[in-house]
């Protein structure tokens, strides 16, 4: 195979994905240290583009990162004035007394909801304006490795035809070395997974799990819009042994926020996590919000929800791990984006002095988490979301008021998770149908025409990014056990089943509608699907200003 001839960049640190972790390391390094060469990329077309609008972001870190963000226009502009956790039946909601006492970490007095993509894009500025080199339209495609340490990493080489031969317009990758690199790249990134395997960083942890976010944002009535309001749910529609819930949210000028968690380990395989969120629209307690309205944006995107057992070694010669790379989502909160922040602000810290000290790895990260409020704040609601996981959402959400409200994280015990997500589905001769309502194309949609709103594209004649390692296996096993459960979890129509002969069928990829969630590569049985990382600027365009 022949050689690629690469072009360098050098720097001082470089960042992969720019995401609040990402974007806060950034600039902590440049406030840290003002003359290091700071290199941040980002697959997105831009900054905040693969990030759907909607969420509710506590202040705390911004408070620490940008004490006057107050005064810098930043984007919080619509504060939490009305919240309620409703438990669902079929047709019946049920609110949550004293929501602030029987489960305190959800209050959100303080709280501001926000579109993330234009949080994400405000923080770049920012980054800029203190010397920050941000490169959007650049995937990280490899690490680049020198003396078994990470030296940089190789960006996604551009103008390869499907076929795997160089086009007209083939630009090879950059090799941007780096004396530390910062991966914050979401849950399940390619390069941390990379990284997770060279170096052994998941040894002595308890296995990652998930959830599948499925949101859309609408444009509703002025007259129905109740800027402030927070409202999430659980039980129906899923099972009793089924993890997930909804919310919605009120911001903006007329926008809402909607979407559903599904835990990726559920176990019946004819479960759709976007059939869920499509069904959970015409419950009494949400279709009054969306009816008269329009819908904007359609996403999804994959969450670590493993949490404080769950954490890897966040350290490896040459480089670090923050944000959801690393799983430092607080799920029994339903926030992300302060302990992401919270986390690149460490990872910061930690590279400065490494650098500083010209150290390999930069060691003291895992001891700044943990002398942090960011490893209390973990540690406090570990045993929530692995009880729903044991004993069912009901006795789940029982023992969740009991550890918030007597033993407020304090428990002499930890529970665990004991599988992986990919280890949990049934096969499908004991797993009942769900007979999912028709889209009405009014309140509920289809796949395709969600896919469609978030504007997603992919290179036309670049190599399938989506692959099976064995296709065999997925007709002995997929097929033949679970029935195709990949056609059903993909919230974006990636995967179907075609019939090619008597008792012989293939799997059909449609990978230029793939949203990047990332569903394929933590769900599918065997881990059989390859998941590689595409021409960047490639995947999902949400509208970040929105």
């Amino acid at each position: 195979m022949t050689q690629i001839e690469r072009e360098e960049m050098e720097f001082d640190v470089v960042v992969v994905g720019g995401g609040p972790a990402g974007l806060s390391a950034a600039i902590r390094l440049k406030q840290l240290m003002p003359d290091a060469g700071v290199c941040l990329i980002e697959k997105g077309s831009e900054i905040g583009a693969h990030i759907v609008s909607g969420a509710v972001i506590e202040p705390r870190t911004l408070d620490e990162l940008l004490p006057n963000w107050r005064d810098l226009d930043a984007p919080l502009r619509t504060q939490v004035t009305e919240e309620r956790m409703l438990f669902l039946t079929e047709t019946r909601s049920f609110a949550v007394p004293y929501l602030d006492r029987v489960m305190p970490q959800m209050a959100n007095h303080g709280n501001y909801i926000v579109s993330l993509g234009e949080v994400c894009r405000w923080l770049g500025e920012q980054a800029e304006a203190l010397g920050v080199e941000i490169y959007p339209g650049f995937s990280g495609a490899e690490l680049f490795i020198e003396n078994d340490h990470v030296a940089g990493v190789i960006t996604g080489d551009m103008g390869i035809e499907r076929n795997g031969e160089h086009g007209p317009n083939f630009t090879p990758g950059m090799i941007l070395r780096a004396k530390q690199t910062i991966l914050t790249e979401g849950a399940r990134g390619s390069l941390t997974g990379h990284a997770m395997k060279r170096f052994g960083l998941r040894k002595g942890v308890e296995p990652q799990t998930y959830g599948l976010g499925v949101k859309e944002v609408w444009e509703i009535p002025a007259e129905k819009h109740r800027p402030g309001l927070v409202q999430h749910s659980f039980g129906w529609p899923l099972d009793d042994h089924t993890y997930g819930g909804a919310w919605l949210y009120h911001f903006g000028e007329n926008l809402v926020s909607f979407g559903f968690v599904t835990g990726l380990d559920y176990a019946n395989t004819y479960l759709s996590p976007f059939e869920e969120m499509q069904r959970t629209k015409l419950h009494p307690a949400f279709r009054e919000h969306f009816e008269g309205g329009k819908r904007l944006i359609y996403g999804a995107r994959a969450l670590s929800e493993g949490g404080f057992q769950s954490i890897p070694r966040l350290t490896f010669p040459g480089g670090v791990l923050a944000g959801d790379s690393a799983g430092f989502l607080n799920v029994p909160k339903i926030k992300g984006t302060h302990t992401a922040m919270k986390s690149g602000m460490i990872a910061a810290e930690a590279v400065a002095e490494a650098l500083e000290k010209d150290r390999k790895e930069a060691a003291s990260m895992t001891a700044r988490v943990q002398q942090s409020w960011l490893w209390s704040e973990l540690r406090d609601v570990r045993n929530i979301r692995p009880a729903f996981a044991k004993w069912g959402m009901k006795l789940g959400a029982l023992y969740a008021g009991i550890d918030s409200m007597i033993l407020r994280g304090r428990a002499p015990w930890t529970l665990h998770h004991p599988h992986a997500d990919n280890e949990t589905l049934r096969p499908a001769s004991v797993c009942t149908k769900i007979d999912y309502p028709k889209p009405d194309g009014k309140i509920t949609f289809d796949r395709v025409s969600s896919v469609f709103l978030s504007s997603t594209n992919h290179e036309e004649n670049q190599p399938v990014h989506l692959k099976l390692r064995n296709e065999s296996v997925w007709q002995t096993v997929n097929h033949d056990v679970f029935d195709s459960p990949e056609s059903r979890y993909c919230p974006a129509g990636v995967y179907e089943q075609e019939q090619t002969g008597e008792n012989a069928w293939q799997l059909r990829i449609n990978a230029q509608n793939c949203v990047h969630c990332k569903t394929c590569d933590i769900k599918d049985p065997t881990q059989n699907i390859d998941w590689c990382t595409p021409e960047g600027g490639g995947g999902p365009n949400y509208p970040v200003g929105m």
